[in-house]
């Protein structure tokens, strides 16, 4: 129930820095920031106690959250599922084709390495460093 007070108060704070795209002004508030502030606090204060006056209202209110997350998320995967094969190539994925065999993914070349071709590159022989040191 949290959850959703505090979604509804980011989405409005984002409504309301919108630009209104018209050119009328508001006309001019005589509440101050103090004024709203502390009206913001009392509101928060008495949203606390609201699970503790109605119960019931909470139950419910949690059961419907719930449910709509359960709803949101079978939304998403459905979008998902749907931009996957819309905007997704055209020729067999990997990701469509998992479990069977598809020969231009498999290698079939394995362990065909001679002794030879294990042997390590030749490597010259380390010198030793020389140090510009000068003698005067």
């Amino acid at each position: 129930m949290f959850f959703l007070m505090r979604m509804a108060f980011w989405l409005g704070l984002v409504l309301i820095l919108l630009p209104s795209g018209s050119s009328e002004r508001a006309p001019a508030s005589t509440v101050g920031a103090s004024d709203a502030i502390s009206a913001a606090s009392a509101t928060v204060g008495d949203l606390r106690q609201f699970c503790a006056r109605q119960p019931d209202a909470c139950i419910i209110g949690s059961h419907v959250a719930t449910e709509l997350g359960y709803r949101a998320q079978a939304g998403a995967k459905t979008l998902y599922d749907f931009l996957t094969e819309a905007l997704g190539p055209k020729q067999a994925s990997s990701f469509a084709n998992a479990g069977k065999f598809n020969p231009l993914l498999e290698t079939t070349s394995q362990n065909t390495l001679t002794p030879i071709d294990l042997t390590p590159a030749w490597r010259g022989p380390v010198s030793p460093r020389k140090t510009a040191k000068h003698s005067a």
